[in-house]
């Protein structure tokens, strides 16, 4: 049986650079076989997995010998972590290394929803020619509020400064004097809601955020403001964000993440047809460069571990 079971997707130059000591199992759709996956895990002692594999329960029941688990990513909601503390198993995310991919994942879809350009090509394809309906509106001048102020929001907040956006961020767990409050504003929740043109969510999910932007929060915003939620789909109340968008209150929105994944036939029909809603398969973090760097990490960990 293998020493090492990975059960998502993994740069496989990372696995041969680092695992080679290792009797290493890849099997990236062993995430939708759960029989498979348990018998797997019987005798490993190590498990690397992204956000779909459920690291907890009947799984780490099975994985009777596991010693360490490698989060391919930062978010945690995935896995028992106290059950694994609890049993010794060392728990690793990639702290960092997808930070870069989901500032410019963010940044990118702020300026496709205010700019709208990108949505003619059907139309100019058809042989429109729609200049003044997607007349859109410049990044530069507004305000990006951050809901959470951790790694990945203040790299955001680089990129977005360098278009020439103002930042203010609501982080009740940051310290008010902590350096990185330098040139943004710390705002209460409801304020930044109410004054951003751009608000990006950057928090775990957590009893205290699941749905924090609910319906109330939805109506505290500007009705031209955007939503960009790369952070975890719980976070957003996703039938009252369809709502805002279909009755015109608010602006636009991105989702890269939601809270059934992958979304389904049935689950992807409350989506359909809604205007200015951009939807992605929770890649903000996904990128060639990124895969490689959260790679490596993981690698690295997992060997470090097993080798005492």
């Amino acid at each position: 049986m293998a020493d090492i079971v990975i059960t998502e997707f993994m740069d496989e130059a990372a696995i041969r650079a680092h695992l080679s000591g290792f009797d290493v199992h890849y099997a990236p759709t062993l995430v939708d076989q759960p029989d498979a996956l348990r018998a797997a895990v019987a005798d490993a002692r190590a498990l690397v997995v992204r956000n779909r594999t459920q690291v907890r329960g009947a799984l780490l029941e099975a994985a009777a010998r596991l010693t360490v688990v490698g989060r391919l990513g930062v978010g945690l909601d995935n896995i028992d972590v106290g059950a694994c503390e609890a049993r010794g198993i060392a728990v690793f995310p990639a702290t960092g290394a997808n930070d870069l991919a989901v500032a410019e994942y963010v940044v990118t879809a702020a300026l496709v929803l205010l700019r709208r350009a990108w949505f003619a090509s059907d139309a100019v394809a058809a042989g429109e020619w729609p200049r003044q309906r997607l007349m859109g509106r410049e990044l530069s001048g507004k305000q990006l509020g951050l809901v959470g102020y951790g790694a990945i929001a203040r790299q955001t907040a680089i990129h977005a400064r360098a278009l020439g956006m103002s930042i203010a961020a609501h982080d009740p767990f940051l310290p008010a004097d902590h350096p990185a409050w330098e040139g943004v504003r710390n705002l209460p929740l409801a304020d930044l809601l109410a004054h951003s043109d751009v608000v990006s969510l950057h928090v775990p999910l957590t009893p205290a955020t699941t749905r924090l932007v609910d319906a109330a929060a939805l109506a505290r915003m500007k009705p031209d403001a955007i939503l960009i939620n790369a952070a975890r789909g719980g976070v957003v109340d996703e039938a009252a964000l369809v709502d805002a968008l279909r009755g015109g209150r608010l602006g636009g929105a991105a989702l890269d993440v939601f809270e059934r994944e992958p979304v389904d036939a049935a689950a992807g029909r409350l989506f359909a047809g809604v205007p200015n809603l951009l939807l992605t398969p929770h890649i903000a973090g996904v990128t060639v460069e990124s895969n490689e760097r959260v790679s490596a990490v993981i690698a690295q960990a997992v060997a470090a571990r097993l080798a005492g």
